[in-house]
Order: C-alpha cells, then sequence, then structure tokens
C-alpha cells in the first residue's frame, strides 16, 4: 500500500499534463476558429484578406503614422462583377430583356420589329447583331418615359422574383458574400461605403440598400435626365429617354468629386471600366488602398478577364501588376462566393 499514492500521482500526473496539452491545442483551435470564422469569414487567410485588414488597422489606429480621420475615410465600390455577378450579361441587361416580354402584351407592333422581336423570342444571335444601337433602344423603353416611381416597382418586382438562368437564384442574391462581410467590416471601423457603378442610379436604388446596407443617398450610378412633372395636380419625377451622365470610366472619379467631395482612400473594382476610379484614389496623400475582383473560378462563378466583352480585365490588370494593388483570386482567395452555396 505504501507505494499506491506515489504510483498514483505519477499516474494523475501525467493524465494532467496530457489533459492540459488536450486543453490548450483546443483553445488554441477555438482561437484560431474564431479568427477564420469570424470577420470576414469567407476571405481565406490569403494575401488579399492580409493586405485589407493591414491597410484598416493602419488608417483606423490613432497611434499609427498612417491614421485617418472618420470623416476621410471614403471607401467606393463598383457593383458589377464586383459586388455581384455580370455573367452572362449585365444583370441590368437582363432586367430590360425581361421587361420587354413582360410590356409586350401592351406592344403588339413590338412582334414585327427589331430588336423587341428578338428580345421577346429570346433570339441571342439577332440581339448581338443589333449591337449598341438595339441594346439602347431596349433600355430606353423599359427605363425610360416612365415616373421614378413606377421604374422603382417595376425593378423591386424583377429582383425579387426574377431568376438567374444557370443559377436559377434571385439576382439579388447573387452578392458576393466576402464583399458583403467586407462592407460591414469597413463600416464597422467608421468607413463610409458607396457604391460607384456604371449601372443606372434609379435601378440599384431598388434593390441594392437592403443586398449591401448601403443607402440610397450613397448609390453613385448613370443617369437618365429626370424632370418634375405635374401631372393633373400631382407632382412627378419623370425619366426622359436622354442620357444625362454615364458613370463609368473617366465618369467615375468626376461622379465621386460631384456628389462625395472627398477623394477616397479606397477603392475596390474588377474591369477596366474602374481603372481611372482605382487612380484616382491611389493618387491621393497618405495610404491608400486599390482592389480588383479577379474572377478566377469557372466552377462557382465564371473565370474571365482580359477577352471577356462583359467585365473586361486587360489594362486595369496591368496597372495592378506593375503599382503592386491588390488582386484578388477568387478561386483561391474566397472560400465561398455566394451565400446559398456550401463553404469550402
Amino acid at each position: 500500500m505504501g507505494r499506491f499514492p506515489t504510483v498514483m500521482t505519477r499516474r494523475w500526473t501525467k493524465w494532467l499534463g496530457v489533459t492540459a496539452i488536450v486543453l490548450l491545442m483546443t483553445a488554441c483551435a477555438g482561437h484560431g476558429a474564431h479568427s477564420r470564422h469570424g470577420e470576414l469569414p469567407s476571405w481565406n487567410d490569403g494575401p488579399s484578406r492580409q493586405a485589407i485588414v493591414a491597410f484598416v488597422q493602419a488608417v483606423t489606429d490613432a497611434d499609427s503614422p498612417d491614421f485617418v480621420e472618420p470623416e476621410e475615410r471614403i471607401a467606393v465600390f463598383d457593383n458589377d462583377g464586383t459586388l455581384w455577378s455580370e455573367q452572362p450579361l449585365y444583370f441590368q441587361v437582363m432586367f430590360a430583356l425581361d421587361r420587354v416580354k413582360a410590356m409586350a402584351p401592351a406592344h403588339p407592333e413590338w412582334a414585327r420589329r427589331q430588336p423587341y422581336k428578338a428580345a421577346i423570342a429570346g433570339d441571342q444571335a439577332t440581339l448581338a447583331k443589333s449591337g449598341q444601337a438595339g441594346l439602347m433602344k431596349i433600355v430606353g423603353v423599359t427605363h425610360t418615359n416612365m415616373s421614378v416611381g413606377d421604374f422603382t416597382k417595376s425593378v423591386t418586382e424583377w429582383a425579387n422574383e426574377a431568376r438567374h438562368p444557370r443559377f436559377n437564384q434571385r439576382y439579388v442574391d447573387m452578392t458576393y458574400a466576402p464583399m458583403r462581410e467586407l462592407l460591414t467590416y469597413l463600416r464597422a471601423r467608421d468607413f463610409k461605403t458607396y457604391i460607384v457603378s456604371g449601372g443606372e442610379v434609379e435601378f440599384m436604388r431598388a434593390w441594392a440598400p437592403a443586398a449591401y446596407g448601403i443607402p440610397p443617398e450613397q448609390i453613385i450610378g448613370t443617369t437618365f435626365v429626370t424632370t418634375f412633372n405635374d401631372q393633373k395636380g400631382t407632382p412627378v419625377l419623370w425619366r426622359q429617354g436622354k442620357l444625362e451622365f454615364n458613370d463609368d470610366g473617366p465618369g467615375k472619379p468626376v461622379a465621386i468629386q460631384r456628389y462625395i467631395g472627398r477623394r477616397p482612400i479606397l477603392a475596390f473594382g474588377n474591369s477596366d471600366g474602374d481603372l481611372q476610379m482605382l487612380q484616382w484614389t491611389v493618387a491621393g496623400e497618405g495610404r491608400r488602398f486599390a482592389g480588383l475582383v479577379h474572377h478566377t473560378d469557372a466552377q462557382r462563378e465564371w473565370a474571365y478577364d482580359r477577352e471577356s466583352k462583359i467585365g473586361r480585365l486587360d489594362k486595369a490588370l496591368d496597372e495592378a501588376t506593375s503599382k503592386g494593388w491588390t488582386v484578388v483570386d477568387m478561386q483561391t482567395e474566397w472560400n465561398q462566393v455566394y451565400s446559398f452555396e456550401k463553404t469550402q
């Protein structure tokens, strides 16, 4: 019996040691899981996530030489291909094509006239031959010569009902989970987030506030001429069939100055149409961030860049490479693209 306490002490010491190691490993794993699945959980711990976090920490730390006052923390984002998908056609074009079909019963003459006839029949080849002129006719009849209220109603109904041809999901559910997380991450650190897109502004304002948490007044886009009309004593804002401002390419920095009045310190895009916005952002003083979403995942989304007719990324990719901008490799750096898919 005299040896029993000694043996048991050794056994208990060994058991406690193993237990401590197991608990320590569990705690470390738990900490890693929290870091991995806390903020920005859809981002793998790769170079893009690290660059984003390092930049945000630097400009929000009051003791950092790169500190930026909250009122100057302006972040701008393109929409198509940056915050949601844009294939096989820009989703606003998909809306226009769907609207032509919905409006066709009230316009029987469209069954005999192009490009409306092709749009109603889903004749993509004939639509493609009609080119930019044909597209503008379709956009014209579906976007203008109506009140802002009526247009917003048509977009809202479409956003709630229409389905993407490949994924059979609502278009508004095809926003990128990692980018929505980034918007939230930035706002939690006193950034003011804006959309600066080539998309039509009232089209985006109909659904984007709910999708991204960005209010309508922080959504900037292409605009049609809009006038105030008095229709039998009722004031109406009327969308004219005339383009007022094209918010794409060099138009984006102009729109930023016009509507924001501050140069952003962070900008994200995905195509050559965003190049000037990124250039304008990084040309300011102090620490700056320019990012591109690179579509490299044909399985979960699409893979395209230099040769694509939709969201072409060529000159901007070259400049990003030469100047050290952040280029997000969707395939390797996002463990989840859409909220409706399983994480990898």
